[in-house]
């Protein structure tokens, strides 16, 4: 994956770029709060839980995770996106993979990622990343590469548009059972729920 897109126009000008659809991409407590409150109560995360955020752009998700109370990490790829997370969580936000890969997880978030990353890549990380709890897996689906919420289409940077089969079948050959699928969960993602199979939700566990 080329790290070098991830940049500054593609977070805070990705619209009139044509990257993203991201515009001025900055930290939002009453958004991000909320959501990730939803997934620590989906995922049954408990206080001083350890908790890896997988693609975690600016490491927001990461500053929500540790204002309640659990003990968020976060990997990114994006320098960028790094070296502008907030400076209370500097100390947990990395793009070095091989600093992630010294710990093991009590569980993983990789909210709106996989979709960005080849099967190769995403086999490995899969087979490799160390969670003793679970795995939840956020990713937009799609039809014969035709993503089911056309705005996703508007990222250059996304390379799986796929159904729920084909993830299916990938979590499984990584050793990953499927714990629970959802298309909705109330409070994540909600701005897509007109598209009531927009999304896929996995919950994974070894």
């Amino acid at each position: 994956m080329n790290s070098n897109i991830y940049d500054r126009d593609y977070y805070e000008r990705g619209v009139q770029t044509g990257k993203s659809c991201y515009m001025n991409y900055t930290w939002m407590p009453e958004l991000t709060i909320p959501m990730t409150m939803a997934m620590i109560d989906y995922m049954y995360i408990e206080r001083e839980d350890s908790v890896l955020d997988y693609g975690c752009a600016k490491g927001y998700g990461v500053k929500a995770l540790r204002m309640l109370g659990r003990e968020g990490f976060g990997y990114d790829i994006s320098e960028y996106a790094v070296e502008n997370a907030p400076a209370e969580i500097n100390n947990w936000v990395t793009n070095d993979m091989g600093v992630i890969n010294k710990y093991t997880f009590d569980h993983c978030i990789a909210k709106d990622v996989f979709e960005h990353i080849s099967v190769d890549e995403l086999e490995l990380f899969l087979f490799d990343i160390a969670v003793d709890g679970s795995m939840l897996v956020i990713v937009p689906l799609g039809d014969n590469g035709v993503y089911r919420v056309p705005a996703y289409a508007l990222d250059v940077t996304h390379i799986n548009a796929e159904d729920e089969t084909w993830w299916t079948k990938l979590f499984e050959r990584t050793d990953w059972k499927i714990k629970d699928f959802q298309y909705l969960i109330p409070g994540i993602k909600d701005n897509w729920n007109s598209y009531l199979k927009g999304n896929g939700f996995f919950l994974l566990e070894r």
